[in-house]
């Protein structure tokens, strides 16, 4: 519409005004850059909150549709200079040094703003999703005890994906901000409560004690305190490790809980309790109920 208008107007001028001053021409000019620039923006917006709309990224909008109406806005200017009659080489070239300082010094932000942006887009998770953060950044820690290798990861529900930072709430209840560029190159695991997924949890015993005294333990362990769902493997106890005094078993189990702690306390307890339990009778299962 715009473009039609200047030429519209452009045409008029001519014919009628052959002598008309080129500041008329300018400012007509001047008025269709605008006038572009106003439409793009608007189209732009329109479809940043439909994109938006439909991943659930409502809060997201108006740090989104900033950033690109500050794209427009920088080429409607350029445009504007370059209708003026200022060469655009001569301002890279002279912006060219403080462009490069400008670039290194916001280095940093503008990848955090470019992976916020491809977040949006390839939308990863969305607000409301429990997810877990390893960065590939970062090494595996190899803790004292349970000498099991952990990863260090960041779990809790998405509350926002902004330009620079993704809060997420973490499961002690406090809010860490992420940047964007770790959430772009870290592993992102969802772990919502309800999916089955296995867990490992570690233990030590004494020499002394049997490893069929364990394994009937384990096997005695109640499904719905670990939330074993049913059709999947039982939980089962696999000698990881043989000390000169003690060994390591590794009870493996499937679990719809999302918080490892939880499963981790309840096998521990479960385990400690049935160990502690005096051994059964003859003639009885591992639960001391007589036996047929």
């Amino acid at each position: 519409m715009a473009v039609g208008l200047f030429a519209l107007f452009y045409a008029i001028g001519l014919e009628f005004h052959p002598a008309a001053g080129s500041i008329g021409l300018l400012v007509l000019g001047a008025g269709a850059i605008v006038l572009v620039t106003y439409l793009v923006a608007r189209a732009v917006t329109a479809a940043t909150n439909a994109l938006l709309a439909r991943h659930s990224g409502v809060t997201r909008g108006h740090a989104v549709r900033l950033f690109l109406n500050l794209l427009i806005m920088v080429g409607a200017v350029l445009a504007l200079f370059k209708l003026a009659g200022v060469s655009l080489e001569s301002i890279f070239l002279g912006s060219a040094l403080a462009g490069i300082v400008l670039g290194l010094a916001a280095q940093t932000v503008l990848a955090n703003v470019f992976a916020g942006l491809l977040l949006v887009v390839s939308d990863p998770f969305r607000p409301g999703d429990r997810i877990s953060l390893v960065s590939s950044s970062y090494g595996a820690i190899w803790p004292s005890y349970p000498h099991e290798m952990l990863y260090p990861s960041y779990s809790g529900t998405v509350e926002d994906v902004g330009l620079i930072y993704t809060r997420l709430r973490l499961d002690s209840g406090s809010s860490a901000k992420i940047p964007n560029s770790v959430v772009i190159g870290a592993l992102v695991v969802h772990t919502s409560a309800g999916t089955p997924r296995s867990q490992r949890v570690r233990m030590t015993f004494p020499s002394a004690l049997p490893v069929a005294s364990v394994e009937t333990v384990v096997a005695a362990l109640d499904p719905a305190r670990v939330s074993s769902p049913a059709g999947h493997p039982l939980p089962r106890i696999e000698v990881a490790d043989i000390g000169p005094t003690t060994w390591d078993g590794v009870v493996v189990l499937w679990t719809t809980v999302a918080e490892e702690n939880v499963v981790r306390d309840a096998i521990l307890r479960s385990v400690l309790a049935g160990l502690a339990a005096p051994p059964p009778k003859t003639g009885s299962d591992p639960r001391g109920r007589p036996t047929a």
